[in-house]
């Protein structure tokens, strides 16, 4: 595949082809280059949250590869200011470790996909695919979560707006007083 051109993950247009490795390790950052690099991807490395931080804003990477044992800041925190910066961007947490409280807690901080070390390099490749696909669709096909509204009048003439769940409830109107319920 030649430097340029982009790689399609599946059927709805996801695109993987910049991947920004987040490794402190020297020996495994290099040999998750070397797998992806042969996978056809574009890899930057990046050795902690600040270089992956800075990496992050440069490039903008298509998906992140990232430890949660790193130097000065862990790999939850970089995620969570991953995410912040642009939720649609893909995490996928390759770590050494397998506890479930680890697991609930990258879910909780915007992790896409969560796999364990050491890790089969076409294992990292089908999930940084589907962390790619995930998040497209998650931005491209997602349908706006408009809840309707009740719109209704006071006799006093003060206008009300409020969420569809409020039907049936009752509320004091600010300009004169009166106890209203809003229309079912």
């Amino acid at each position: 595949m030649a430097g340029d051109e982009f790689r399609f993950t599946g059927d709805t247009g996801a695109v993987a082809h910049q991947i920004l490795v987040v490794e402190d390790d020297q020996e495994t950052a290099t040999g998750l280059k070397a797998a992806l690099v042969a996978a056809g991807f574009s890899v930057s490395l990046a050795k902690d949250g600040g270089q992956a931080h800075s990496t992050f804003v440069m490039h903008k990477p298509d998906v992140v590869v990232l430890d949660l044992i790193l130097p000065r800041e862990s790999g939850f925190e970089v995620c969570e200011r991953i995410k912040i910066l642009d939720p649609h961007t893909p995490v996928v947490i390759l770590t050494a470790i397998e506890l479930q409280e680890s697991r609930v807690l990258a879910d909780r901080v915007g992790a896409d996909a969560y796999l364990n070390k050491p890790c089969d390099p076409e294992d990292l490749v089908r999930a940084i695919r589907a962390a790619a696909e995930k998040c497209w669709a998650k931005k491209h096909l997602a349908r706006p979560t408009h809840e309707e509204r009740v719109r209704f009048n006071c006799r006093c003439g003060k206008r009300f707006k409020v969420k569809a769940s409020h039907r049936g409830k009752s509320l004091t109107c600010p300009m004169c007083g009166e106890q209203l319920t809003v229309p079912r």
